[in-house]
């Protein structure tokens, strides 16, 4: 069963091609329905005085329905009341506003009036209602109308209620989602809000939070799931020994508890060894949030050991602060000591014990994003250190500044591009072997081995092209620069490194393949110097 529309004067082809409907009916009840919505549709169009005039039948396939349009109107002239709403909203509907009045396009009259809705709302003003009154013609082609605002009584969130998860940290929803009761009522932004809780790895989102409006209060329920998030992240290098030319093995273990007492709480132990005799261990605690407050507090414990060389014991402690649910700083107090394992002087190493105290603060920023794969869009971290160092009785001021900054381009579902850059300088007037920063391996310049390069300042940028088969599987690239100084041995020297690499995510975890061949300026390209990091990091 057909339809074939008709008017009093000749439609115009494009007019009836842009009319949503169905070409064909199962009976007459649907089509005579499709019928009267087409006039509603012409009126949006700016045929206002568009009606249906007769449906009469053609033959036993086909109707005929016979419309009234009138004058077609372009623009409408929209009077409003200042109060109601600021120009830089009414700019975002329409592109001419006054003092006393907008224009639209007719067509556009719908969607601008569920957008000025829609500010209302997010502004507290949840059952405001907008429309146009007193419609006359003002020309032939343009129309005027009053707009109308009703508004209700602005809401504000009264109370915050957790379904699924009863011993969620409810400081989270206060500081690192930003949910705070006496805040206006805003839907849009309780939905942003709720997916920043998906982000935080100890508990999921069951569904977009709902509001429970009574006469004078507003509850808003969030819906939640404890996940399990701790972390075992495992990393096996296979390299050659430039000295044995055997195969080397090297590598390390991270262990993460998270929210395991729902408190928010994280402990990292952590272990890293090079095959070279050279071994580092870290442990650190955290607990945010103290008391319900945006205060929490930090410990920390790192232990290097070089071969028979030194020892370098750190230990931290900091109080940090949420500025808001992207970032935050802290301060506190960092501690060195570390001893020379030597037991005879050696020519052009510079290794004496020593110790050192500073005060840290610093600040970090991240955004996260919907990626099983890559969860961080966009990281910033900024720290320092001042404070002084004591070596044989005597102090010499320092100053220790470092910086990452790391963010995805996400060109489309399939192909994004990673860039890094991490940036750390000691200043000093005297240096010292084993006070230097160590860098090298899977975590900061790949295709060197596990912190082996000692610089006083070094910058490296890491760049990875990714593309992902599907949301489990992904290769990339690997192109890494570096550039170092070492003022022991006034050293300045450029790094470079080539590989590629695969990430695979299965119920065992997720899985990482690093190749990557890593050159100075001074030496010769060498398939000995490639290296070979696996990975695997599973939740449990």
């Amino acid at each position: 069963m057909n339809l074939i529309i008709e008017a009093e004067t000749t439609i115009p082809q494009s007019l009836l091609d842009s009319l949503e409907h169905p070409k064909s009916f199962a009976n007459y009840l649907s089509l005579k329905k499709v019928a009267d919505t087409l006039a509603y549709q012409l009126q949006k169009k700016g045929y206002i005085e568009s009606e249906l005039r007769t449906l009469d039948k053609k033959n036993d396939s086909s109707y005929i329905a016979t419309y009234f349009l009138g004058n077609r109107y372009l623009y409408i002239k929209v009077f409003y009341q200042a109060t109601d709403f600021k120009k830089s909203e009414l700019f975002r509907v329409a592109q001419e506003v006054t003092d006393e009045y907008f224009i639209l396009r007719v067509e556009n009259v719908e969607t601008a009036l569920l957008k000025l809705n829609s500010f209302k709302a997010e502004n507290g003003n949840a059952f405001a209602k907008v429309r146009l009154d007193e419609i006359t013609k003002l020309s032939a082609n343009t129309l005027e109308a009053q707009l109308i605002l009703v508004s209700g009584a602005e809401r504000t969130i009264d109370s915050l209620v957790v379904k699924g998860y009863d011993k969620f940290p409810k400081s989270y929803l206060k500081y690192y989602a930003g949910v705070r009761v006496g805040r206006k009522f805003s839907q849009k932004k309780l939905i942003a809000q709720n997916d920043v809780l998906n982000n935080l790895g100890f508990v999921s989102t069951i569904k977009a939070p709902e509001a429970l409006f009574r006469k004078k209060t507003t509850a808003v329920y969030f819906y939640l799931k404890k996940q399990n998030n701790n972390l075992f992240d495992g990393i096996l290098g296979f390299s050659t020994n430039e000295e044995t030319r055997n195969l080397a093995f090297n590598g390390y273990i991270n262990l993460e508890l998270n929210n395991n007492l729902n408190f928010g709480e994280q402990l990292v132990v952590n272990y890293k060894a090079d095959g070279n005799e050279q071994q580092n261990f870290r442990v650190k605690a955290t607990m945010p949030y103290l008391f319900k407050s945006p205060f929490g507090l930090g410990a920390e414990l790192k232990i290097f050991k070089r071969d028979s060389s030194f020892v370098t014991t750190e230990q931290q402690a900091r109080i940090t602060y949420q500025i808001t649910p992207t970032s935050h700083s802290y301060i506190g107090y960092k501690g060195y000591e570390s001893s020379n394992l030597l037991d005879a002087a050696i020519g052009g190493i510079a290794i004496e014990d020593y110790t050192s105290r500073n005060i840290i603060a610093g600040i970090a920023y991240k955004k996260q994003q919907r990626n099983n794969l890559f969860p961080v869009k966009s990281y910033l971290s900024i720290d320092a250190e001042v404070g002084s160092r004591e070596l044989k009785s005597a102090k010499e001021g320092q100053e220790r500044f470092s910086a990452l900054l790391h963010h995805i381009f996400n060109l489309n579902f399939k192909n994004s591009v990673f860039l890094q850059n991490s940036t750390s300088v000691l200043l000093s007037d005297t240096f010292i072997t084993n006070e230097l920063f160590r860098f090298g391996g899977i975590t900061s310049i790949r295709g060197f081995d596990e912190n082996s390069i000692d610089a006083s300042f070094f910058s490296v940028l890491n760049t990875e092209y990714r593309y992902a088969f599907n949301a489990s599987i992904y290769i990339h690239s690997i192109i890494d620069v570096g550039y170092f100084e070492n003022q022991i041995f006034l050293q300045k020297e450029k790094l470079y490194s080539f590989g590629i690499g695969l990430g695979l995510q299965s119920k065992a975890g997720l899985l990482k393949l690093n190749i990557a061949n890593g050159n100075s300026e001074t030496q010769d390209f060498g398939l000995s110097n490639t290296k070979i990091h696996i990975s695997l990091t599973s939740r449990f």
